[in-house]
């Protein structure tokens, strides 16, 4: 019954449950409780993860994924907004992505962090290392699915991007393009408008190198619907950027107690034995440690039967010279008495 509701309601993503549940991220209502009224949240195969390098695999099938209507997302401005549990901005559909399985459009960008004076916000880690936040660029198959709601809740409906972000020296124009708006948003429920700008901008600088894999939402209902990239390299933004990002939004409404916005993260999720691909080599992934024992003792066992191999042959050359000297002792010997 529940999962017939949910089939006919709309999902909000970033907000209430299918059955208008209240989530948060610590507490009673935290992530750790989120399977008893989210059962997906429980599955095996949520999101995010921990990548690891070494166990990852190279796939060179990959292909460098191009942005489409990026730079010109069109000259209607678009919505911002505080949904209590991040930023969001509303992107149209005339964004999309080359190097994806479908066809696969732009519908939002929200971002995740952690809180003042913390290094850490980003809900993917690499080797077990969090960056200072994250973006994630949502996208549904348009081909497949009337929009974000509906595709949410079938395999592979969503493609969404991970960007790992750390603080830099420089400040960021593009981030800036949604910093400077969050003035007008700072309780839950509010939102303001914000001029078509290069989304672009918010992307890391190298597009060829990302890590996939299939996971889920990382928030509830925490749909197992996604294709994941997340990006090898990271996008930067001041320390002043980072900072107006975790003090200035609240999770709570203007009305009541005010609560900060902040740590907006769920923690890595078991991999479970998915696999994640890799569209390049990274450092440290050639072998595992398992992987280079059995390499060291296969060389081993190589040179074992190249030297006994060696021996064998330099045996029988061996005996082949002492057969023909024999033959020629034996020649001469004849030829000596025939001629007495």
């Amino acid at each position: 019954k529940l999962r017939s509701r949910a089939r006919r309601a709309p999902v909000c993503l970033c907000c209430k449950d299918r059955l208008g549940s209240h989530w948060t991220y610590e507490g009673a209502h935290g992530q750790d409780h989120w399977p008893a009224t989210y059962p997906e949240c429980g599955s095996n195969a949520q999101s995010p993860i921990d990548i690891q390098t070494e166990r990852v695999t190279f796939d060179s099938e990959l292909p460098v994924l191009k942005p489409h209507g990026y730079d010109q997302p069109g000259p209607e401005p678009l919505s911002l907004h505080n949904n209590g549990h991040t930023v969001q901005l509303s992107l149209p559909p005339t964004l999309n992505l080359e190097g994806l399985p479908r066809n696969y459009v732009a519908s939002q960008l929200h971002l995740h962090w952690g809180r003042k004076g913390q290094p850490w916000g980003s809900e993917h880690q690499v080797n077990s290392e969090a960056t200072a936040a994250e973006l994630h660029i949502v996208h549904y198959d348009a081909d497949s699915f009337n929009n974000l709601n509906e595709a949410a809740q079938k395999p592979q409906g969503l493609a969404v991007l991970g960007i790992l972000i750390e603080v830099g020296e420089n400040q960021s124009p593009a981030y800036e393009h949604i910093l400077s708006h969050l003035e007008k948003i700072r309780y839950k429920g509010q939102t303001t408008l914000v001029s078509a700008f290069d989304v672009g901008g918010l992307l890391p600088p190298e597009l060829g190198e990302y890590y996939r894999y299939n996971g889920s939402l990382t928030t509830p209902p925490c749909y197992q619907s996604v294709l994941w990239t997340v990006f090898h390299r990271k996008a930067q933004i001041s320390m002043e950027q980072l900072e107006k990002l975790q003090e200035t939004l609240f999770s709570t409404e203007e009305s009541g107690p005010s609560k900060l916005l902040v740590q907006n993260y769920r923690a890595p999720q078991p991999l479970n034995h998915r696999l994640v691909l890799a569209s390049f080599i990274p450092e440290g992934a050639f072998y595992s440690t398992g992987e280079m024992v059995g390499l060291g003792l296969a060389i081993l066992f190589g040179c074992l039967c190249l030297l006994l191999a060696g021996y064998f042959i330099a045996r029988k050359i061996r005996r082949k010279r002492l057969g023909e000297q024999k033959s020629v002792v034996f020649t001469s010997s004849r030829c000596a008495t025939s001629e007495e």
